[in-house]
């Protein structure tokens, strides 16, 4: 499952499997792709939680008045699916002033999926941190009611942290949940040399399944505060840290560490 050696040694060998703990693209052109042919690795692609969404009969003992929020706010793909079902379910019509803060431009740009994108006012960090979208925030904070959507178990606590330090009006609406996969069989059936995390209910459920789970070597990589700061308290070093200078994507960050890895062991 995880193999044995020193971090050193673990860094400049090469690496041939990679475990990335989300579904696989859909899209033949995903950059997954091209860092696969680019570095001859086997990437393999297992998502580690299922989402459960929460239904609107459930949704309304949270009290939530969805149309009382001027603002809302997304950090995920799956976070603005479950908004709109929500509010699908609940029969709300949101209005058209309302303002949509994300955490990407390509979480902002999935809003076209359920709103006439150039009608509507979107804004979105620059460079997939919190911290650029807190700064697109407070441009606004003054003037605007926010509602977070987030997962009941995986909201982001850095993000609630700055809302109620900076005196931003804002509501969490938990519209989904997180659930663990079976993951067993895969973890059993082979080793992996890196494996990537991008929730910290991904690193649940690794441990989850393997209560025993140990690294021995394996390079880790989370995307997110929240989701490295889960690893860190499981006990597990960290190596690759997204998002961070010139690394503003998981893929981005494999790409370097690979091309670290090759030049160390010239």
């Amino acid at each position: 499952m995880a193999k044995s050696g020193s971090k050193t040694s673990e860094t400049v060998k090469k690496v041939k499997r990679i475990l990335i703990s989300q579904p696989r693209p859909e899209s033949d052109k995903s950059p997954y792709f091209d860092l696969e042919r680019k570095h001859q690795v086997e990437l393999v692609f297992v998502p580690f939680i299922k989402l459960e969404g929460i239904p609107a009969r459930e949704f309304r003992k949270q009290k939530i008045d969805i149309l009382q929020y001027s603002a809302v706010i997304f950090t995920s793909r799956n976070a603005i699916d479950h908004f709109f079902r929500t509010c699908e379910e609940m029969k709300i019509s949101i209005g058209q002033d309302t303002k949509y803060f994300c955490i990407t431009e390509a979480v902002a740009l999935y809003l076209q999926k359920f709103i006439l994108y150039r009608k509507r006012k979107v804004f979105y960090g620059a460079d997939g941190t919190n911290k650029s979208m807190f700064e697109v925030i407070n441009k606004h904070k003054e003037n605007e009611k926010f509602l977070y959507v987030c997962s009941e178990n995986q909201q982001d606590n850095e993000i609630v942290g700055w809302m109620k330090n900076n005196k931003c009006e804002f509501q969490l609406g938990f519209m989904y949940r997180s659930i663990s996969n079976d993951i067993k069989p895969v973890m059993d059936k082979s080793d992996y040399d890196v494996i990537c995390f991008f929730t910290p209910s991904g690193v649940k459920s690794l441990f989850d399944n393997i209560p025993g789970f140990k690294q021995n070597g394996t390079v880790i990589g989370a995307f997110g505060s929240n989701t490295s700061k889960a690893v860190e308290e499981a006990g597990l070093n960290l190596e690759i840290k997204v998002p961070a200078p010139q690394k503003p994507s998981m893929c981005a960050a494999l790409d370097q560490f690979l091309c670290a890895s090759l030049s160390a062991k010239k």
